[in-house]
């Protein structure tokens, strides 16, 4: 079969080098047009885009697909396409061009998280297991029937960003498999079934983080929106961004940091530290403490949350 490849970012990458690597004629690679990267914002090829010319594939890039796109895509002959994270909307008459239709590789499995951040609402959430699906793309959001999944455990600690770069490299195999099974004509797509959930975009206000709600939550959230649009929270009213937190305070180590009161009933918000050679951070939340690992001050980089303790000096220190 001649394939046609749609995708943008790096967490496409890897399905379309397997693709190839696997022996499957890919005819061309679909991906948006080239943007401003950078404090200098030169245009530059997405990264599919950059993997498609080192294999020496065509390169079609449109932003949406109008008929432009649709003759384009026309004239690759190409009988399927293969989607992930393509960055834009197939309209129907679009979806009609491959014989066998478009084939959709999905970070959850659905229908739960049907949208465009799943992997982020699943950390967020505190799920236990995700996973990937291959499913025929159709004019609703998420909504076709589904050819093959793989399930995974999120680990504890993990972010949304580790989970998604393992997904895409496990996925891309199913993907592979999938367009196989396809060919052969061995594989046929299965109604979804259970519970739908949503998983819209992530913006910005969506990684303040609320000291008030309970440590836990907080941590799922901080891990989950790391590294987009990435965890923050207020301090001297300029934002604070966050890194994720990997380490769990233990009750009886707690009690051994004296000095500082209970820790334990710190007030949410407010930052504690503790320890003069490595300082360590504490911040209250609406349960018990969370350590603080990492942090970035507006205008720098990101460093250890010990080394920007050094210099607050003797200041009270509490996060809005």
């Amino acid at each position: 079969m001649r394939v046609l490849f749609a995708g943008t970012p790096s967490v496409a990458v890897p399905s379309l080098r397997r693709l190839v690597a696997d022996g499957h004629d890919v005819v061309a690679a679909l991906t948006r047009e080239d943007a401003p990267i950078g404090r200098k914002r030169h245009l530059t090829p997405s990264p599919v885009a950059a993997a498609a010319d080192e294999l020496g594939l065509p390169v079609l890039k449109f932003n949406r697909i109008d008929a432009a796109a649709e003759q384009a895509i026309a004239e690759t002959g190409a009988d399927i396409a293969a989607v992930v994270a393509y960055g834009g909307l197939v309209p129907p008459s679009a979806l009609a061009i491959p014989p066998l239709g478009w084939i959709n590789l999905h970070f959850s499995l659905l229908p739960r998280w049907r949208g465009a951040a799943p992997v982020q609402h699943a950390v967020i959430a505190g799920d236990d297991i995700t996973g990937a699906v291959t499913f025929q793309l159709e004019a609703g959001l998420d909504t076709g029937p589904v050819y093959g999944q793989l399930t995974q455990e999120i680990e504890p600690g993990q972010t949304s960003g580790e989970l998604l770069g393992s997904l895409a490299d496990s996925g891309s195999v199913l993907l592979s498999q999938t367009i196989a099974g396809i060919g052969q004509g061995r594989l046929v797509a299965v109604p979804q079934s259970g519970e739908v959930t949503h998983a819209p975009k992530l913006v910005l206000e969506d990684g303040r983080i609320d000291w008030t709600q309970p440590a836990l939550v907080i941590r799922r959230r901080i891990n989950g929106v790391t590294p987009e649009p990435g965890a923050w929270t207020t301090w001297r009213e300029a934002r604070l961004k966050l890194g994720p937190l990997t380490r769990q305070p233990d009750p009886a180590e707690l009690a051994q940091l004296t000095g500082h009161g209970d820790l334990r009933e710190t007030a949410p918000g407010r930052v504690v530290v503790a320890g003069e050679r490595k300082p360590r951070v504490f911040v209250g939340t609406g349960s018990h403490v969370l350590e603080l690992e990492a942090v970035q001050p507006a205008g720098k980089k990101m460093m250890a949350a010990s080394d920007w303790a050094r210099g607050l000096g003797n200041d009270e220190v509490a996060f809005a």
